[in-house]
């Protein structure tokens, strides 16, 4: 979220995104470049620091970049040792939420966004493959470079160009004002689109408070943000097609508001923010009090 960097936490996001010049992860070739991260996910502490700012104030304008109009193919990533072993239940969680949630009402509260030629976002999401590096993750917040490198590395430098590689840490955020983000960049000249993600287990600032799905505390966490990341994915793919004034994508307008349980094909729930509608937004309308977030198109 834009306005998330310059009101929240302006050093150590700058910290992240800093470098987009690629170094040679794992000895492999490479020639990559990140862009800077965007979509942040603040804390709820953060969130709330800054009520009022940048959410709900402006619809979302185009900018003139492509939107998602294809199926979006996804391939996570999982980094660190404990994914192997703590975290082994989660990540077969995670690979469920990514099967399910493609066609869902969800994803379809993506597709009144539109690119210059008047295509619609595409609510279809194909699972590719988990990737699975048990190499140490980096402890703090680290650089896009530094993300997009570790999938570069997880692919041998040859990603399917224009998939998504959401990338989990088993590492918590310790003092980072930010749960998760998504950037986009390339990889021996691959365009990609990639995300970041802290281990959120008993992570009280970015917990959805989930008592209904059965979800673990850490998978409900990971499925509130990874929906948030991959709507805005979805919608700004490149960092250059839908935000508002402010810099706000669609999840960042609605973040930490919720108007009811996500129904997955496989008959699972999660608890899911919804996302902003300039259409719901004109008509005054939206889950709750919450005019303009949407939890399903």
């Amino acid at each position: 979220m834009r306005a998330f960097v310059v009101l929240l936490c302006v050093a150590l996001i700058a910290a992240v995104a800093g470098g987009s010049a690629a170094g040679d992860p794992g000895g492999i070739p490479n020639d990559n470049a990140a862009g800077p991260a965007f979509g942040y996910v603040p804390s709820q502490n953060a969130q709330h620091a800054g009520a009022g700012r940048g959410r709900r104030v402006t619809p979302l304008q185009f900018h003139g970049g492509p939107g998602q109009s294809s199926a979006t193919t996804v391939y996570p990533v999982y980094w660190g040792r404990a994914w192997a072993t703590t975290y082994s239940q989660t990540k077969t969680d995670l690979q469920a939420f990514y099967k399910g949630v493609g066609g869902t009402g969800y994803a379809k509260s993506n597709a009144e966004y539109t690119d210059g030629s008047g295509n619609h976002v595409s609510a279809a999401v194909t699972y590719g493959a988990d990737l699975t590096d048990t190499s140490n993750a980096p402890s703090g917040a680290p650089s896009t470079s530094q993300v997009l490198n570790e999938v570069a590395n997880v692919t041998g430098g040859k990603p399917v160009a224009g998939a998504y590689y959401p990338v989990y840490s088993d590492q918590p955020r310790g003092t980072a004002g930010y749960c998760a983000w998504h950037s986009a960049g390339t990889i021996n000249g691959i365009p990609v689109q990639f995300g970041f993600f802290f281990s959120l287990a008993g992570d009280s600032g970015c917990d959805p408070q989930d008592s209904q799905t059965g979800h673990s505390q850490q998978t409900a966490a990971l499925g509130n943000v990874s929906g948030h990341e991959l709507s805005e994915m979805m919608t700004d793919p490149k960092l250059n097609a839908w935000y508002d004034q402010q810099g706000n994508e669609n999840a960042d307008k609605c973040a930490w508001t919720y108007g009811g349980l996500v129904q997955f094909s496989d008959g699972q729930s999660w608890k899911i923010q919804g996302n902003w509608s300039n259409q719901a937004a004109n008509a005054n309308s939206g889950y709750g009090n919450t005019v303009g977030c949407i939890e399903t198109g």
